[in-house]
């Protein structure tokens, strides 16, 4: 006897069956459609959204950097050594900044690579993004860009010129983000701490600083690492001439803001910005995405586009310039290993 006294035929009880089968399908093709739904809405990352975080997370890591400088509390060891035997540094400045920045992208955006130049065992922060798009981008930036997560690296550098932060010499000391679509430098943040000075750029779209009016490159200013100023410099002037000026700097960050016009007295300005030995992508991605963003160029010695997927270093050198013919200042330059 079926329930409430009804008595189902075979045929009726087939028709039940398969209209049972059949909610049951839709409900469990619905629950599959939205998580589906919330799969992609979580591996779609907006790119105008990844821009104001990577503001955000520069802006946190510098506020670190500050303060451990200025409570004078830097417990400085060496980590290890450069390729040309330079002990590489690491201070608490590093790795406190490593922490606010690394864990406030990775926290918002978990399915994103994030490559930071510092590694450490602490538990993570648990801080998430505001949620807050400055005025200034939503100004300059009048709509996103969404792409999938997995075709996104970002790159960041907690501190910038960790030796001259030993040193006192803030001014070059930096913390930045940089965002690479398929390997290609799109949006770049450069943020100096202790003038809370931030530029940022987005390829395509808009950026936070402009090239200066002009630039020299029959005598240039060249801007290169303090650490190897002499050898650069008779690399430089191989190409430039005898009258080309070298402006030994530190800080990856510091040297791309020199080619353009960051609004403070204090920063050098140069022409051409030149590397000539290893480099790590965290230095220089952030760098190459702000000079894109304007019309720039940063490129291998060779002329050849650095592609920020894959290792952490970039073994070509470097040359960066703006409002030039990029391309004839490759042809200048000498063959490295003769000199």
């Amino acid at each position: 006897m079926a329930p409430m006294g009804i008595r189902l035929s075979p045929i009726g009880i087939a028709v039940f069956c398969l209209l049972a089968a059949g909610v049951i399908y839709h409900l469990y093709a619905g629950v599959l459609s939205s998580r589906f739904a919330s799969f992609r809405q979580k591996s779609t990352v907006d790119l105008r959204d990844l821009l104001a975080l990577s503001i955000e997370a520069a802006e946190l890591g510098g506020l670190e950097v500050k303060r451990i400088r200025e409570d004078d509390t830097l417990e400085e060891k060496t980590k290890g050594k450069t390729k040309e035997g330079a002990s590489e540094l690491l201070t608490k400045g590093d790795l406190n900044s490593h922490r606010k920045m690394f864990y406030l992208i990775k926290n918002t955006y978990p399915h994103i690579q994030v490559n930071s130049e510092e590694h450490d065992n602490a538990e993570g922060e648990a801080t998430i993004w505001t949620r807050n798009i400055p005025k200034e981008i939503l100004e300059k930036v009048s709509e996103g860009k969404k792409v999938s997560a997995e075709r996104i690296t970002v790159w960041i550098d907690p501190l910038d010129a960790t030796q001259e932060y030993t040193e006192n010499l803030r001014k070059y000391v930096t913390t930045m983000v940089c965002v690479a679509v398929d390997g290609d430098p799109v949006i770049g943040v450069i943020h100096k701490p202790f003038t809370g000075y931030t530029a940022w750029g987005f390829v395509g779209k808009g950026a936070s600083v402009a090239p200066r009016a002009s630039y020299n490159t029959n005598s240039p200013k060249v801007i290169v690492s303090r650490s190897h100023s002499g050898t650069v410099k008779k690399f430089a002037q191989t190409a430039f001439g005898n009258n080309t000026e070298i402006i030994p700097a530190g800080g990856a960050g510091y040297k791309v803001l020199a080619l353009l016009d960051p609004n403070d007295e204090e920063h050098e300005k140069a022409d051409i910005y030149i590397h000539v030995t290893f480099i790590k992508k965290w230095d220089i991605c952030a760098g190459d995405a702000i000079l894109k963003s304007v019309g720039g160029q940063m490129t291998t010695l060779k002329g050849e586009q650095i592609d920020y997927t894959g290792s952490e270093g970039n073994t070509g050198g470097l040359l960066a310039s703006i409002k030039n013919d990029h391309k004839d200042l490759v042809k200048r330059l000498p063959n490295l290993e003769e000199n």
